[in-house]
């Protein structure tokens, strides 16, 4: 009887606890919350002229240049401050084979980025910040020797191959300056309970100005560094197209 009397007693206090939380939760959740969640396509241009030189005294023919990338990517809108982030790559820029060797050379990018801007503009339908923002991100250079490691069919010799397949790194650090701009098309409201989630497509551009920072040497696959290796640093101007999806949730 004593053990029911506490099982009941503790189903309560947790009820009780649960219901509180709740209340609590509800009072701590904000009366608006708004962002976008997009899809951001960048020009900006790669600047392979030095580390091109490097492949073709080495044998290995030039890289095309890789000026394109693909972001995926989010905002954050607290009254009129504007937090985005987002996460991208390069097209993949891949060379010729050496008709002697087969050696040929695969250049990607890949990026990390925060903005911070302010909203200037005065009507809901559309968006007007500069921004500030920091980048992180790294090139990323693969060496493939096909031809040598084709050259046995059996499983073990190939763990042991001898080949000139590797892959090198080069992280850099940069701050971005630039302005953006958002045009807001208004889609259907969807309301449930006390909740009104006003929905939107939110077509936009993005430009500015990439500054590298950071110097880093080249680093190879077990992460020794590499001396003598490209240094032009990639600072150059960058246009981003991007459409998404935006809400803005509101607690009546």
């Amino acid at each position: 009887m004593k053990t029911n009397k506490l099982t009941y007693t503790l189903l309560l206090s947790a009820g009780l606890l649960t219901i509180g939380a709740t209340a609590r939760a509800q009072d701590d959740f904000p009366k608006e919350v708004a962002g976008t969640m997009q899809l951001q396509g960048m020009y900006r241009q790669s600047k392979l002229g030095q580390l091109n030189g490097i492949l073709g005294a080495n044998g290995i023919p030039a890289l095309p240049e890789s000026n394109y990338w693909l972001s995926l990517s989010m905002n954050h809108i607290h009254n009129n401050w504007v937090m985005e982030d987002g996460i991208g790559a390069s097209f993949t820029s891949t060379s010729a084979a050496n008709t002697t060797n087969g050696i040929r050379a695969k250049y990607n990018q890949y990026q990390i980025y925060g903005r911070l801007g302010y909203d200037v503009s005065t009507t809901a339908k559309m968006r007007a910040f500069p921004f500030v923002g920091i980048n992180l991100s790294t090139a990323m250079l693969r060496i493939q020797d096909n031809t040598r490691m084709q050259s046995t069919s059996s499983f073990s010799p190939e763990l042991t191959n001898l080949t000139a397949s590797k892959t090198l790194w080069n992280p850099r650090f940069g701050l971005e300056f630039g302005g953006g701009f958002d045009y807001l098309i208004a889609l259907k409201d969807k309301k449930m309970d006390n909740i009104t989630i006003h929905r939107s497509l939110p077509i936009g551009l993005r430009f500015g100005y990439y500054l590298q920072t950071s110097n880093s040497p080249w680093r190879v696959d077990d992460n020794y560094k590499l001396q003598n290796g490209p240094d032009n640093k990639q600072s150059n101007v960058f246009v981003n197209l991007n459409i998404g999806l935006g809400y803005k949730i509101q607690r009546n």
